[in-house]
């Protein structure tokens, strides 16, 4: 499943609470939820921003799974505001009152209107309607594995609307899927032009170069990429995955706790790193990790693989 075509630049803040004690955990609460579409789609990598400036943790933020769901652990009592944002979906709000803490919140539920596509200034003959109307054709036929014809109108729309360059990143998961990886690193790079710090462009370009058989390359990608100021959960997880494949395990490490850094509530990097601890036999740091791998996210695949490697350990 590829991200879908980027109109505005989503923005990730990194919040660390990964090393909170047991007692810490319990004075907090866990609220989650899901981010939809209207038409009742999950939304993968959307944005959900909590913030409470009379909070100790006055600002939090979370990313959605392919399912659409998050999950934010770290809120203290008191009123809270929720945003939900997504690259071609206008925001949604929402508000809750924490009153307690250690137990269940009520889930949010967002459903984003498409965002309204407005052509950019001195572009003539590219209405709003024109746009919203060619990228949904164009997602259409992506979805159908049309790639060629999927492509052609990528390429339309951004001969009307330059400045749109982002869909760049469809075209290049078109080429990708197509095993035209020259083609797909071509349009990645065609996105960096303009957007050098599009977090997404740069996995897409080492994952480009990692399936043409160049892991060298994928590695430098990826490694300037996460040494950028403000880079992303993504770039750091990836980098991760790879120094990993490469049996390079301090690194790997170092670079999934990076990705849970970055993201408080996503189980995916605080599993490799329990796993980790487990092959190292640090018992008492596979057992933490995994824990908060299953609190952050009790639904995802992760926690169920979680829960499976405490059994083994506690045996």
């Amino acid at each position: 499943m590829t991200d879908r075509h980027v109109i505005v630049r989503a923005v990730f803040a990194a919040v660390i609470v990964v090393g909170m004690t047991a007692s810490a955990w319990a004075q907090v609460a866990r609220v989650g939820g899901i981010v939809r579409e209207e038409s009742g789609q999950p939304i993968k990598g959307a944005t959900i921003r909590a913030e409470n400036p009379d909070a100790p943790l006055g600002s939090l933020t979370a990313a959605t799974d392919d399912k659409g769901r998050f999950a934010i652990i770290g809120l203290a009592r008191g009123e809270w505001s929720f945003t939900a944002e997504a690259p071609g979906f206008q925001s949604q709000f929402a508000e809750l009152n924490i009153q307690r803490t250690g137990t269940p919140q009520p889930p949010l539920v967002f459903s984003l209107p498409k965002a309204i596509i407005r052509p950019p200034a001195g572009v003539e003959g590219a209405t709003a309607k024109d746009l919203q109307q060619q990228l949904a054709s164009a997602d259409t036929l992506f979805k159908q594995q049309k790639f060629d014809d999927a492509i052609g109108i990528y390429r339309t729309i951004l001969r009307s609307a330059p400045s749109l360059s982002v869909v760049n990143l469809q075209i290049g998961a078109a080429y990708r899927s197509m095993k035209d990886y020259d083609k797909a690193i071509g349009a990645y790079n065609d996105l960096l032009k303009s957007e050098p710090d599009n977090g997404k462009a740069h996995v897409g370009l080492a994952m480009a170069n990692l399936e043409k058989g160049d892991a060298k390359a994928a590695e430098q990608v990826l490694t300037r990429a996460a040494e950028a100021p403000g880079s992303s959960r993504d770039v750091f997880y990836n980098l991760a995955e790879l120094k990993s494949s490469n049996n390079q395990t301090d690194d790997a490490l170092a670079w999934y706790e990076k990705a849970a850094a970055a993201d408080a509530a996503w189980g995916k990097p605080l599993y490799k790193i329990g796993t980790i601890a487990m092959k190292k036999g640090d018992k008492d740091k596979a057992i933490k990790t995994l824990t908060q791998a299953i609190a952050v996210d009790p639904e995802s695949p992760e926690a169920g693989q979680a829960k499976a490697a405490l059994e083994q350990l506690r045996k």
